[in-house]
């Protein structure tokens, strides 16, 4: 008998149908204006070959060989529940004992599901604090270098990830719109939490309606949509804040700059605007390669028009991240835009489904409680190598030196850091110090693949949940669809009973099972949204509809408008209570990579300083999966070629290197080194190649440092180093690269199948 039933993805909700206790379609949620093509993935996801029946240990774990051994090439051995609980509730006793709480890491840095109830890191996290505590993480891969450093400069990260200036209100008031990293359809398409109604694009296409021009600002076409008719603006990569400082300067020259509004609600612009003399258009044109006519254009349209200023998050994830960020706050300073009606500055309109799409009214969305961590000790998210490599030291964050504790047990839930991380070989020589390597996942990903011990997870599918997004105006009901595959347990039951081992099972369950959790979630929601006036409906309704509508916003919203109206009466959370183009606190820092003000600072890798045969990489968001989840999926099994992942360049790239649209090539530098099938687009600034991430790692040699990755992980490729020892973010989009055609036998891509086992 054929059943139909609600679920969700960070991709959108959907009715899955069920045949015979098998996954066989799954149908768009009916009010999406835009649902994703990734849907098609959802039923190979839960009955993929690469699924983890049971539990397994790593063979040598089992001999003693633990710190110093290296990860990946190992068989596993499987084993039980019941023996699999007795050896982590074991370690965890020990590591805790004689190395104390700190000695855990518990960073479990991923997108896990768009379940609230099952979402993995909050589930672990919860469980380790319960514990006694444990090392933590904070702030992004995705923005971090911008979460750190927007405090200072706007008091907020509102402006980053919250609540930023609609769409219907840029419709309404903006005239142009200058989109640094574009504004990618695909990045549209996701949302933490699922979506119900995909209204960034539409949402794009009404303002053009409307008559607002936007200007894509990338090194390739394509990061706007087509249909958008945006101008482009080719540039070199890593070269936005020199742009901007050109334009800066041609306003200055126009006698553009509102310095009443500077004046009034900002502190600096006497410190930044003689650092502005010299970066002429002439200037700003010969780093950037964007001609000298269209840089003085760009700032007289700008002086003009009402304007809106956004960047992509990619943006700040390169070299010195900090300065285009900051530059851009104050190019909308300059122009006085800032909180004016449907104008000013916001960042990620590019990057996420539900960034400026405003209609939902300002609500709670459910979410798991956490408990307090005890355990001070943490690290910005991309700082693992560091972490592991240097055990008594200390890092430079923000103003601090955090102190780096010695870990010995590495416990990850709900993602995969060889996914996120760069430069993978240094990962992989990190990876072997600790002691012990805990890996809750559904899959034979490559995290599960360098683990000691992996315990089987239950897929969005195998459970019942609450699927919310705090920007999508739907609350959906996640029915479980199938049973869990083989011995794949919730990650919560198996905590549970670990918990149980360690004599606080009742703590930690507070003596809810599955539906009880949910339902409390669902309450605790339903209480919290009736004292902000809106009353939903009964959990009993909610889950037989399958979702839940939340009421519409009653007006088109604009950020920082009653700082515009009235900076005294309604300041910034900065020292100062206004826009910082100047920071005192950064300045105290005397940071010798991050100045107290918007700097050009020319990036360490880029096409600036590339040698005659270098691209530069850029790595972007796959529109074939999110990150690395759903690469075992038909959609983005599709679109490789001779089962690798595609890298872009462009024609005239091609055609130096004798390359034809197909080919398998080598791309290489000192860092590592993977395969790729090549496309070649007119459309794309010579010398860029453009990869997408979330191809999983699949070295040649497991375990060795510096394999070939066959499959196509350009992350061991990117630098790992931090944009500065301010935010300590990542620095991906400053790569240089080399390519060839791949000329021996194709090696075949393995990791989509379980690696090897050994009965114990």
């Amino acid at each position: 008998m054929t059943e139909i039933k609600p679920n969700a993805a960070h991709w959108g909700f959907f009715d899955a149908v069920i045949d015979k206790g098998r996954v066989t379609e799954v149908r768009p949620f009916g009010p999406d204006p835009a649902p994703p093509v990734l849907l098609r993935s959802m039923a190979d996801a839960v009955h993929a070959p690469s699924r983890i029946d049971q539990p397994y240990v790593r063979k040598g774990w089992l001999r003693g060989e633990r710190a110093g051994a290296p990860r990946g090439g190992d068989a596993f051995i499987p084993v039980s529940w019941d023996k699999v609980t007795t050896l982590i509730a074991g370690e965890v006793a020990r590591i805790r004992a004689e190395h104390g709480d700190e000695a855990i890491f518990g960073g479990s840095y991923g997108w896990s599901s768009a379940g609230r109830f099952h979402h993995a890191k909050s589930q672990l996290q919860r469980f380790l604090a319960l514990g006694g505590g444990y090392t933590s993480s904070v702030n992004a891969y995705s923005y971090a270098t911008a979460q750190a450093l927007l405090p200072h400069v706007l008091g907020t990260n509102e402006v980053l990830l919250g609540k930023v200036t609609g769409w219907d209100a840029i419709a309404r008031h903006a005239k142009i719109m200058l989109c640094f990293g574009g504004l990618a359809a695909k990045n549209g398409l996701v949302s933490a939490g699922g979506a119900g109604a995909h209204d960034y694009i539409p949402s794009m296409r009404r303002a053009v309606a409307a008559g607002v021009r936007l200007v894509n600002i990338s090194p390739f076409r394509g990061d706007t949509e087509e249909e958008l008719g945006a101008d482009w603006i080719p540039i070199r990569p890593g070269t936005d804040t020199a742009l901007m400082m050109g334009v800066a300067h041609e306003l200055i020259a126009l006698g553009r700059p509102d310095e009443a509004f500077l004046a009034s609600h900002c502190v600096g612009w006497d410190k930044l605007k003689p650092t502005l003399a010299d970066r002429s258009p002439a200037w700003a044109s010969a780093i950037t390669g964007v001609p000298v006519e269209t840089i003085r254009t760009l700032a007289r349209d700008l002086a003009t028009l009402p304007s809106m200023l956004t960047c992509a998050w990619s943006i700040q994830r390169a070299d010195y991240g900090e300065q285009p960020y900051w530059m851009l706050v104050a190019l909308a300073a300059m122009l006085g835009t800032i909180g004016k009606p449907g104008q000013g500055v916001a960042f990620g309109y590019g990057s996420i489904n539900g960034m400026g799409t405003t209609s939902r009214r300002d609500l709670p969305s459910p979410s798991l409680p956490s408990s307090p961590n005890r355990v001070q000790r943490f690290i910005p998210v991309a700082r693992i190598a560091d972490l592991l490599e240097n055990p008594g030291g200390t890092l430079p964050y923000n103003g601090r030196d955090l102190p780096l504790p010695d870990i010995r047990m590495v416990w990850w839930a709900g993602g995969n850091p060889f996914h996120h991380h760069q430069d993978l070989n240094r990962l992989l020589r990190a990876w072997s110090r600790p002691e012990t390597i805990v890996v809750n996942e559904p899959w034979w990903t490559s995290v599960a693949r360098h683990a000691d011990i992996v315990l089987p997870a239950t897929t969005t599918l195998e459970r019942n949940d609450i699927g919310s997004a705090s920007r999508d105006r739907y609350i959906r009901a996640m029915h479980q669809c199938v049973p869990p595959q083989g011995l794949a347990r919730n990650d919560h039951d198996a905590l549970a009973d670990i918990a149980d081992a360690l004599g606080y099972r009742e703590r930690f369950t507070e003596q809810r099972d599955e539906m009880a959790w949910v339902r409390h979630l669902y309450e605790r929601w339903r209480v919290n949204s009736g004292r902000m006036g809106w009353e939903p409906p009964s959990f009993e309704e909610f889950w037989a509809e399958g979702h839940v509508e939340v009421p519409r916003a009653d007006a088109p919203y604009t950020q920082f408008t009653d700082f515009h109206t009235d900076p005294q009466e309604h300041p910034l959370d900065t020292p100062t209570g206004k826009v910082e183009l100047w920071s005192e606190t950064i300045a105290a820092f005397n940071l010798p990579d991050c100045p107290p003000m918007p700097s050009w600072l020319p990036p360490r890798e880029s096409l600036l300083s590339a040698a005659e045969d270098e691209l530069h990489l850029l790595s972007l968001q796959p529109p074939t999966r999110l990150h690395g989840q759903l690469d075992m999926g038909r959609v983005a099994a599709e679109a490789k070629i001779q089962g690798r992942e595609p890298i872009t360049i462009s024609a005239a790239d091609a055609a130096k290197r004798g390359l034809k649209a197909g080919d398998i090539v080598r791309i290489h530098n000192a860092r590592g080194a993977c395969l790729g099938g090549l496309k070649i687009r007119e459309d794309l600034l010579e010398g860029v190649a453009l990869m997408a991430t979330g191809a999983w790692f699949d070295p040649l040699e497991p375990g060795v440092p510096g394999s070939l990755c066959v499959h196509g992980n350009p992350n061991v490729l990117a630098p790992d180093i931090a944009t500065s020892t301010l935010t300590q973010g990542l620095s991906a989009q400053s790569c240089l690269v080399r390519l060839e055609r791949w000329e021996g036998p194709l090696p075949p891509v393995k990791v989509h199948v379980p690696p090897p086992i050994e009965l114990e």
